[in-house]
């Protein structure tokens, strides 16, 4: 009994994935680390104030930029910390993904 009101659970919540059209949306490991700048530095990296913009630099700046932010080399308030999340791989795709929009 308990397996199948776990399975009609799991069912039913996966199903809320699903799209307006039927079709599952697949979100790309580049994009969900991207979501995570968003709140400060906008949607796509178009910041809408004063956090600067970071949509359209490339790759590697952004590469450099993030390093520089785990080094310490770069002064930072918040970078620094956020920086020191992302593996070297993540951050290759943060910077692909914001160089590209």
């Amino acid at each position: 009994m308990h397996i199948k009101i776990t399975a009609t659970i799991l069912l039913f919540f996966s199903s809320l994935v699903v799209s307006a059209t039927g079709l599952a949306v697949e979100i790309s490991q580049a994009a969900m680390l991207a979501n995570s700048c968003a709140g400060c530095h906008g949607t796509y990296g178009k910041s809408p104030g004063a956090i600067p913009a970071i949509n359209g630099k490339s790759a590697s700046f952004i590469v450099e930029s993030l390093k520089d932010f785990q080094s310490g080399a770069r002064p930072s308030t918040v970078m620094g910390r956020h920086a020191n999340g992302y593996s070297d791989q993540e951050i290759q795709l943060i910077a692909e993904f914001f160089s590209k929009h």
